[in-house]
């Protein structure tokens, strides 16, 4: 799909920037996903929400801090360090979908934290995502965030790694799925090396 433009034309947000983009809502992030009647993807990432610096320059993980990016390169799911804090490059769009990964969200509103969504925007995303899954086949699925996984699906007990699908009603058995931490700089239990750990579990690495 066709991204649009960063609202910021290119530079990096200022802190008087980001309060616009509180609350925007379901259009606050483009997806990060192939054509119509491409190849299935090897992996959709799925982030919890954007963040405002994420709104912002409307790329994905976009804020200077968050792990996402350094530990996708160091477990070689891209082959260079991806900067979208000004926005998400044509080159490193094209780049990922090459590699058959995509990038969504469960909630498409812009907050300052993820714990500010409610249970309702949180079950109404697992909804949405069932359908994207469902019409895009991916080989798996990796949620970025066990909390908010465990109140969408529904999953109370759930831990992260790979999850079994037949607790979740709608999901297709062939699609594997899986939690990883959420890569954001206010997760103190995790660091670049050991979120890389995780996403190459989930791909096989």
């Amino acid at each position: 799909m066709d991204r649009r433009p960063s609202p910021l034309g290119g530079r990096k947000p200022r802190t008087a920037d980001l309060s616009q983009f509180a609350g925007i809502d379901a259009n606050a992030l483009d997806d990060v996903l192939p054509p119509a009647g491409a190849e299935p993807l090897r992996l959709l990432i799925v982030g919890v929400n954007p963040g405002l610096w994420t709104a912002a320059v409307n790329a994905p993980f976009a804020r200077p801090g968050n792990r996402f990016w350094p530990a996708l390169h160091r477990a070689g799911l891209t082959d260079t360090l991806v900067d979208a804090s000004r926005g998400l490059s044509e080159a490193d769009e094209r780049a990922l979908l090459d590699a058959g990964i995509g990038i969504t969200n469960l909630v498409g509103r812009a907050t300052a934290r993820a714990d500010e969504l409610t249970r309702a925007e949180l079950v109404a995303g697992a909804d949405r995502l069932l359908g994207v899954v469902a019409e895009l086949r991916p080989e798996r699925v990796a949620v970025a965030g066990i909390t908010a996984f465990r109140i969408a699906f529904g999953q109370p007990k759930a831990v992260l790694g790979k999850q079994d699908c037949s607790r979740i009603d709608g999901w297709p058995p062939d699609v594997e799925l899986w939690v990883v931490p959420q890569p954001s700089g206010l997760n103190a239990h995790e660091n670049i090396d050991t979120l890389a750990e995780k996403w190459r579990a989930v791909v096989g690495g």
